[in-house]
This record gives C-alpha cells, structure tokens and sequence, in this order.
C-alpha cells in the first residue's frame, strides 16, 4: 500500500512539471482529466484548496506555487477585453499595450438573426482574449429583456428566449475553442438594475423555466459552457449566487453544469449558502471594505477564512470544498492547463472585419418612406449630420461592458469617408455631459446654442440625418442604474421637432441598447435602429446609409407605442420595479411580443421587423404532413423570393401557437428562424425543422414539461407581425 501510495506520488508530481515546463502533450479526454484532478486533489492542503475558492485581486484567483498550479485570470468582455484593471481596485492600470478591437454589442449581434455571424464574433473576441492571457471571458449575458428601462439591456440577446438560446451557443463554441471559458451571466432573473443588489424577484415557476431559464440551459447542454456567473439579486429571498433551487437543483443537478459557478463581483452574501448552495468561485467582495484597506484582505471573502474555519469544526464537510475545487481544476485543464498552444491575436484586420459585417447586419431598417435610405454616396448634395451621437464615443461607459479600442470610427467620419462628392456638415443639435458609471455630470454646452445651430445647419441641407438615441452614461444604457423615463433624453424629441419644421427630408439614426418612445415617427422620412456598433461603427453605417449593405437586421425586442403597453409596467410599480424589497412578474410568461399578440395591444415596433431595400415574398410554404408524435421533426419549407432590385438577406420566421389549450398561452411563441442571401429576381428554398418536443410547456402541477396533443397553429413569415401563411397541423 505504501509503495503504491508513493507511485502514485511521483506520477502526479510528473504531470505537475510536466505543465509547469509547458511540454506539449495530447489533448486529455475527460475521463484522464477526472484521474488527474482525483490526483492532484489528494496533494493539496486544505488551506490550499479554500485559497482557490476566492479572489486575490480584482480579477484573478490564486494558483499554488508548489504544485504548479496556475492563477486563473479574468476580464469582463462580452463586447471585447475590458482595459487591464489595478490590483487592489477599480481604476484602469494605464498600461498600453491592452488596446482591443470593439465588437457590436449582442443586442446587435441577436438583431442579425444569425447562428454563424455569432460563432464568428465568439471565436474573434476569444482570440483578443487569449492573446491578453485571460483564462476566462466574463459573458456572454442571456438575461430576457423584461423592461425597455433596463440599464443594461444592451449587453443582453433580447426578449425572446429561443432567439438568445440560438444565438448563445456559437458565441459560446466560437470563445471557448481558442481555450478561453465563456462566462454566460447573469444567472438569474437580474432583470433590472435598480436595486439589483437586493431586490427579491417572485416568477411562477412555469415563467422561470419558459422564458428566463431556456438561454442558461441551452448554454450548458448545447454550449458546454465551461462557467457560470451568478446574479446580484435574490430570488424567493435567497440570492442567486447562492440559491438552492437555482444553483443545486436546477444547474448542477438537473442540467448536469460541470463547470465552475462564478459570483458576480460583491453578490456573496453568507459563507454556509456560498459553501453549500453552488458557489465555486468568490469575486469582488467588499467584506466592511477591506479589499482596498487592509492586509491579506482576500482572505476575510466568505469563501476564505470563514469558510476554512466551518470546515475545520466540521460544521462543513470537506467534501463541498473537495468538488468546489474539482470544478476549478477541470476549469484549469481546460484553459490555462490544457495544451491550447495558440497566443491567440488581437487588433488584426480580420477582427475588424467581422466586427463590422456584424454591425452591418444587426443594423434595424424601421420605416423608409418614399426610398429614402439608401442615399447615393455619389450624388453631389449637401447632408447636415446632426447629434452628439454622430460623434461621441460609445465604446467608453456603460460600466463593466465599457471598451478601451485601439480605434473607434465615428459616424460623422465613417460617412465622410464614403460620402467623398457630397458637401458634409455637423451640428451636436445635443449634449449629454462626460461619461460617468455612477453619476449624471451636467453637459457644460450652451444647450440653446446647440439647438439653434442644429436647425440653421438642417436648413441649408438637402437630408438630414439625425444621430440620436441613447448613450452609456448613468441612467441610461449602464450597468448599475435604469433609465427614468421612456422618451429621448437631452431634449432631442424636440429638437427633432424644430428640424422638422425647415427640412421634412429628415431621417433618425436611433443609437441605442434599448426602445425608446417615438412621438416624431410619423413625421420622418426614415428610421434606422443602429445599436452600439464598437470599433467600426461609422463605417458599418456608412455601409447601410449608402447601399453598400442592404439592412437585414430584425428587431430583438418590441418597441412599445407608450411605456404602459409593456407587459412589466402593465401591472404597476409591484411588477416593476417593485418597493426596492419584492417584486412580482405578474405578466408571466407574456413577455413582450407574446404579451402585445395575445392581448391585441399593437406595438410601435414588433419583434422581428425589420426592412429591406429589395422586396422579398414567401411563397409554397408548407409542411410534409398534417399529424406528428413525439420526437419527431417538423420540417416547415418555404420558397423565398427576391423581387427588388438588391440583393439581400432575409429571416424566415416560424411561430407556433396551440389552439384550445388547457393553459394559458401565448398567441404564438418563436420555434425556428433561418437567415439565408437571395440575389435579386432569384429565388431560394429553405427548410427549417422543428422538434415536436419544443411545443410542450411547463407543468406547474407535475413540476416537468407536458406535451399537450391536439390542434396547433404553425406561423410562417419574417417577423412576428407579417404572417405570411398559417398551417394547422395536430400532435398526437
């Protein structure tokens, strides 16, 4: 037994330097992989092992010097690598040599209906990743967009939980082949920022696994996400971080998450739940502030010493650090353990391109009366570019999302650089005052003059374009706050009044992660929704604004006529935002377009719009039969045809809505959507398959998904308001 024990010693202790060395070696199958963590798990103390359960700065967790074992380095960056961060706190380390490519933001990338443009943004911004030596990238964020007044909706994928699921999977695959984990956050119900760090959400069950679970768990089960990030908010008064239901039950047990559970920075709350209710991994707490203060500070985080001491007393079992750590470990050989030689790239021209094909295609056409986009870059005419947001920086702000780029191209110089034979001139028209994550900063500008400016330079144009919408200061689309009214901020509602009244030939390019309310719509020529685009905005709009591009983007959320028509704000303040202690999701599972459908309420603008410059019909749509069972697929075919005078990309859009059910339904929910390029007077065929399985709903009263049979009613079109044909079909 001793000599075995020993062998056993200078095996492990071989694989050790073997990695500390960085010898290649074979990539390890998961079964090797469990030996070696069993392995190595028997040499370390237990003071080692809680060690690696938290923080030792901002960003990092500790490795163990003697064994080998590496730190594992973190960086937020669902957009791109957050700039390199201090030690001890949060101000940005001035080095540089950690510029980096800003990619569109995922409203943006959910907009483009497109499974393989997000692969490739994953794989791209996992290569930035890698080269800045991050073990693991913290996003992408799948919560459900409940509230247009959600400060940080603009890092989200939408209000539809099959479209984020979709989307989810190949950002995930794209990260995560370079090496580097994924983070998907925040995990779950954080649907608002006000009071995040407390509000207790109550959602039936049924709403929970329907709308608000789906991304995670296609995450886990079709992504294989390597980590998990907690939520600041409680959930049935348990926080999330740290949540039985949510995190025992739900991730590691029924979804089988194999992977390591992250807090959100400060949602730690209370050692034994950390301890036994899921948590692996403890950032950024700010236990009475001693994490810039005093020494050693890491070690008073509830999973450091507080936690050793439960487990020496034995109030705590060693075996809940022991899997804790097992997790961490499997998370190690995988990344910075794993024989992934690439040094990944960063800034490099192909990055810049996907970046801006992203944005081109997000890009959201709503309204083009008479033609007016696109404007021909080679007519000679005079173009007043007006708003702070053709020339602000929107890569800067917005909390951890925010981007330090190498480059950022503007709108007012992407369009002057297309727009070589047109006479170019720019007017603010607005200011909103410097960029700040926790406070509104009063603009210094003469606001009055700004406005009369704008209105003697719109009246010299032949078109204006203005640039308006949102920005990433406080209060508007930021982590930490939400937005406190629906309308334009700044006084740009009525700015756009006065433009109007001397150039009718007037259209708005609403930069913004969010709807916002539109009284001028009916009095524009155009409005084209852009999002926060990153490093090659300008030009991506350019691309769009003079035809180069043809707009295919659809609109990931519904845009309300009026702030009460969203299903959240229905109900009163209980609903949203609560009394800062509850608050109740009594729209349940009639999130946005299903709660405007089933309640006839008509939006301004509906999930899934979205213009084109050609024409597109949907024709000979059909299925194969009539009657299906379980298991088996649906396969719905349509002939799209290109009827303009561009070629184009167009979504075809399957909804399914079941008749006479025994439960409340929505009309109709989203179940298949595919993307496909038709060149002008062409047509293509497209098939688009559906498990008869995903028409089933959650059974409050079996606690498990019930298939009802009998008649449903499949929708075909591209977008949830333009149905080209019905087909009732029955499940048996």
């Amino acid at each position: 037994m001793k000599n075995s024990k020993k062998i056993c010693l200078v095996v492990v202790c071989c694989v050790l330097f073997f990695f500390k060395n960085n010898i290649q070696a074979q990539q390890f199958s998961e079964i090797q992989i469990n030996a070696k963590i069993d392995s190595v798990l028997s040499l370390l103390t237990l003071e080692e092992k809680v060690a690696m359960c938290h923080a030792q700065s901002k960003f990092s967790t500790p490795g163990v010097g003697r064994l080998g074992i590496p730190e594992v380095w973190m960086s937020d960056g669902p957009h791109g690598v957050r700039g390199e961060i201090n030690w001890d706190d949060w101000g940005y380390a001035g080095w540089t040599n950690d510029y980096i490519t800003a990619f569109p933001a995922l409203t943006c990338l959910a907009a483009t209906f497109n499974p393989s443009i997000a692969k490739a943004y994953g794989i791209s911004v996992g290569e930035e990743a890698k080269y800045r030596e991050k073990d693991v990238l913290l996003g992408p964020g799948v919560n459900i967009y409940r509230t247009p007044l959600n400060g940080r909706n603009f890092e989200y994928m939408g209000e539809d939980p099959f479209l984020a699921s979709t989307m989810v999977v190949p950002y995930i695959k794209g990260v995560q082949q370079n090496g580097v984990a994924a983070c998907v956050k925040h995990y779950a119900l954080n649907n608002q920022e006000l009071w995040r760090d407390h509000i207790s959400v109550e959602v039936s069950e049924r709403a929970l696994y329907e709308i608000y679970l789906p991304a995670f768990k296609a995450a886990v089960q079709q992504g294989h996400v390597w980590s998990i990030m907690g939520a600041y908010n409680q959930f049935r008064g348990q926080h999330t971080t740290h949540n039985e239901m949510l995190m025992n039950k739900i991730l590691k047990e029924d979804w089988a998450f194999d992977g390591v559970v992250i807090s959100d920075w400060g949602s730690t709350h209370n050692t034994k739940e950390a301890a036994l209710y899921g948590l692996d991994m403890e950032m950024g707490t700010g236990t009475d502030g001693l994490t810039t203060s005093t020494q050693n500070a890491y070690d008073f985080y509830y999973l450091a010493n507080p936690f050793l001491k439960m487990l020496k007393e034995g109030t705590i079992e060693e075996a809940v650090v022991d899997d804790k750590v097992r997790r961490i470990l499997r998370l190690m050989y995988r990344t910075n353990m794993s024989n992934n030689s690439s040094f990944g790239r960063i800034n490099n021209q192909e990055h810049l391109d996907v970046a801006r094909k992203i944005a081109g295609e997000g890009i959201v056409l709503l309204k083009n009366k008479n033609s007016f986009f696109p404007i021909n870059p080679n007519k000679e005419i005079t173009i007043a570019i007006i708003g702070e947001n053709a020339t602000k920086s929107l890569t800067v702000g917005g909390g951890s999302s925010e981007l330090k780029a190498k480059n950022e191209i503007s709108p007012l110089e992407g369009l002057k650089n297309r727009y070589k034979n047109a006479t170019i001139i720019h007017a603010k028209g607005y200011a909103s005052g410097p960029s700040q994550y926790d406070r509104v900063v009063e603009p210094t500008d003469d606001l009055e003059n700004l406005k009369k400016e704008a209105i003697e330079v719109a009246s010299k144009a032949d078109v204006v374009l203005f640039f308006g919408g949102l920005n990433k200061n406080h209060l508007q689309d930021c982590e930490g706050g939400d937005r406190q009214s629906f309308g334009l901020p700044f006084g740009q509602d009525e700015l756009i009044d006065e433009i109007l009244k001397v150039n009718a030939n007037t259209g708005v390019i609403l930069v913004s992660g969010n709807a916002v309310e539109m009284p001028w719509v009916d009095n524009v020529s155009a409005v084209m929704q852009t999002w926060y685009l990153g490093s090659e905005a300008g030009n991506a709009m350019a691309d769009v604004i003079s035809g180069d591009v043809n707009p295919s983007g659809k609109l990931p959320f519904s845009f309300p006529k009026k702030l009460t028509d969203n299903a959240a704000h229905s109900f009163g303040e209980m609903s949203y935002p609560g009394d800062s202690i509850t608050q109740y999701y009594k729209e349940g599972i009639l999130v946005g377009y299903r709660w405007h459908e089933t309640k006839k309420i008509k939006p301004l603008f509906a999930f899934g719009e979205g213009l084109s410059y050609t024409n597109f019909e949907i024709s000979n749509i059909g299925t194969a039969k009539k009657t299906y069972s379980k298991d088996e697929e649906i396969v719905v075919s349509a002939t799209v045809s290109n009827t303009g005078n561009f070629d184009g990309l167009e979504v075809v859009q399957i909804y399914v809505g079941k008749s006479k059910s025994k439960v409340e339904r929505a009309l109709k929910e989203l179940k298949g959507f595919k993307k496909i390029m038709v060149k002008k007077g062409e047509s293509e065929t497209v098939e688009i398959s559906i498990n008869v399985n995903d028409l089933a709903f959650y059974d409050e009263t079996i606690s498990d998904w019930n298939l009802e049979k009998g008649g449903y009613v499949i929708y075909v079109g591209n977008a949830s308001n333009n149905i080209s044909k019905e087909i009732k079909i029955s499940i048996q």
